[in-house]
């Protein structure tokens, strides 16, 4: 039981660890985060619509 509680703990720690690298990335990158804002998905203008 042990065990397991110090694999949690670790598991813990490292989504920590990534959630705190994510944010550095995003503030890192320049471009202001807003929520509502549209995902702009950039792809070829030669590739063919489907809707």
């Amino acid at each position: 039981m042990k065990r397991v509680g110090t694999w949690v703990f670790y598991a813990i720690g490292a989504l920590a660890i990534a959630y705190l690298a994510l944010y550095a990335y995003a503030m890192l990158r320049g471009q202001p985060f807003v929520p509502g804002d549209p995902i702009h998905i950039f792809r070829s203008p030669d590739a063919p619509s489907y809707s």
